[in-house]
């Protein structure tokens, strides 16, 4: 399980991000964490996986923690099975270098993560997508019990989206505790079992998704309208978010029909 318990956290002359979240993982569940830009979505993950200090509250977790970064590409062209032996770093060791059990290792997460079959591929010279995937197949070999996932579909097409969430949806289904920040309000309602609405540095919500993913909460924390729609997918009910973009306000007017 991973917890945080009353963090908070703020650069020096600027002021707090957030103060005072307080939230559990347990194993086998996902939490989303949502908000606008600059609100410190990104740095309390960071905080949660241990990679910055928080300036308050105390971070605990049972195990270790894989951090999965947003794709970005790569300045080196390492092929894509050497960045998954990569996240075998910890087990090795300071001064060791990989061994075979670690480069089998990295295969089974990658075969794991279905892009076995790109494991000769130069990093660089993947899709976005298939980078995002290499990144969660990293982790995984690192052997963490914990993900936390910064913008995991960020910049990916529909197709490469849905492919990362139900990836997430089946290692959640495994056993893994899964924290992951998102701009996708749907992303959330069909993955997250809680959620993290980050409304302003001391108005933090933590909670079950079903209670605080709801059509006023979303609205407020966007600035936005916002609603939400149920439907059924394979005999189980889920909500969708629909924006009604300029809806009776600022419409572009339409052009001339033909």
């Amino acid at each position: 399980m991973l917890e945080l318990d009353r963090v908070g956290f703020g650069y020096p002359g600027r002021g707090w991000l957030f103060r005072d979240v307080s939230l559990a993982v347990p194993a086998g569940t996902a939490t989303a964490v949502l908000g606008p830009n600059g609100r410190g979505k990104t740095t309390l993950v960071r905080c949660a996986a241990g990679l910055l200090a928080p300036r308050e509250g105390a971070v605990r977790c049972g195990g270790a923690v894989g951090y999965v970064p947003q794709a970005r590409g790569g300045a080196f062209a390492y092929r894509a099975v050497d960045m998954v032996v990569m996240g075998r770093t910890r087990l090795i060791g300071v001064f060791a270098t990989p061994g075979r059990a670690d480069r089998i290792a990295a295969l089974e997460a990658m075969g794991r993560v279905g892009i076995g079959h790109l494991a000769e591929r130069r990093f660089p010279t993947l899709s976005g997508g298939e980078q995002q995937l290499v990144l969660i197949a990293r982790a995984i070999a690192a052997e963490c019990p914990t993900l936390v996932l910064d913008e995991p579909c960020a910049a990916l097409d529909l197709q490469n989206q849905a492919r990362v969430l139900r990836l997430l949806r089946r290692l959640v289904g495994e056993g893994l505790a899964v924290l992951l920040t998102t701009h996708h309000p749907d992303h959330a309602l069909a993955l997250a079992d809680a959620a993290v609405l980050m409304m302003a540095p001391h108005d933090v919500r933590a909670g079950a998704a079903r209670d605080l993913l709801t059509d006023g909460a979303l609205s407020e924390l966007y600035g936005v309208e916002v609603r939400t729609v149920t439907y059924r997918e394979g005999g189980t009910q889920r909500r969708a978010v629909v924006t009604p973009f300029g809806a009776g306000r600022g419409e572009v007017p339409a052009g001339p029909a033909g």
